[in-house]
């Protein structure tokens, strides 16, 4: 089994920023790439950000492009999210995820683990 634990969410002010981070344990070896999802009432998961560090190649949502950076620390074995110039409309429950797929991983229906979530709220 892996479990993956989410933190660092929390409340900010539209254009400021938010560091999350997720630390995976158990059979990590398992999975080849890691990304985050973001969830808002009423809506669909949807995807974030992603990190295959195998060849370290990293996809980005168009929502996010220029303002979100993904990362990943391997000796704490440790994947951030770090987001910038935050809007009201980043507002949602952010989810960590994990695949063993070797293909870009861009969707939910790839994710094999899932994080418990952190909520990030912007307010206007």
């Amino acid at each position: 089994q892996v479990q993956l634990v989410e933190s660092g969410g929390g409340l900010v002010q539209a254009g400021g920023s938010l560091r999350l981070s997720c630390v995976g344990s158990g059979r990590t070896w398992n999975y080849r790439a890691m990304g985050w999802f973001r969830q808002a009432p009423g809506k669909e998961r949807e995807f974030v950000a992603s990190f295959r560090w195998s060849v370290g190649s990293t996809f980005y949502a168009d929502s996010v492009k220029g303002r979100f950076t993904i990362s990943r620390d391997n000796a704490k074995g440790t994947l951030y999210l770090q987001m910038n110039s935050l809007k009201p409309e980043d507002t949602a429950v952010y989810f960590c995820a994990a695949t063993r797929s070797t293909i870009a991983f861009t969707a939910a229906t790839m994710v094999d683990y899932w994080g418990q979530g952190t909520q990030v709220t912007v307010s206007s």
